[in-house]
């Protein structure tokens, strides 16, 4: 038996909306990673970018548990010796909210060209509404 592969011509790919609000990170991080990638199609290969596009709105309200918003840390580097800077979730969320949900879901996507076209297909607003209406998304409970 021969493993279908679906011509990209065919691909659909729908518009998903996501509420984020009181949402845990790591969770819905997750759904949204494999929503992305096309996981829960049938059609799935892994060197095909079939996932759908997914917007997430309410960014600034996603919840961490535990004692995270203080104990996360996210480091960049300035390239300069020495130039290692941290950040803290809740500093993170004060000034760019949107950050918090793209770098969970970047996370969670390959390292290569197809985790980069995925990543492209995530929209993340921080408040509730988004300009994508001509799309006409679908609500996504999760």
């Amino acid at each position: 038996m021969k493993t279908y592969l679906a011509p990209v011509n065919e691909i659909e790919k729908k518009w998903y909306v996501v509420d984020a609000k009181d949402k845990i990170l790591g969770r819905l991080a997750t759904e949204i990673a494999s929503r992305l990638r096309g996981k829960h199609k049938p059609t799935f290969s892994p060197f095909i970018d079939n996932g759908d596009f997914i917007i997430v709105t309410n960014a600034d309200k996603i919840q961490l548990t535990g004692k995270k918003w203080d104990d996360k840390k996210y480091y960049r580097h300035t390239g300069w010796m020495g130039g290692i800077k941290e950040t803290t979730a809740k500093e993170l969320l004060e000034k760019h909210p949107t950050d918090l949900v793209t770098k969970a879901v970047k996370g969670m996507l390959p390292k290569n060209k197809i985790g980069r076209a995925q990543l492209k297909k995530l929209k993340v607003y921080s408040g509730g509404d988004h300009p994508h209406a001509a799309q006409q998304p679908e609500e996504l409970v999760i």
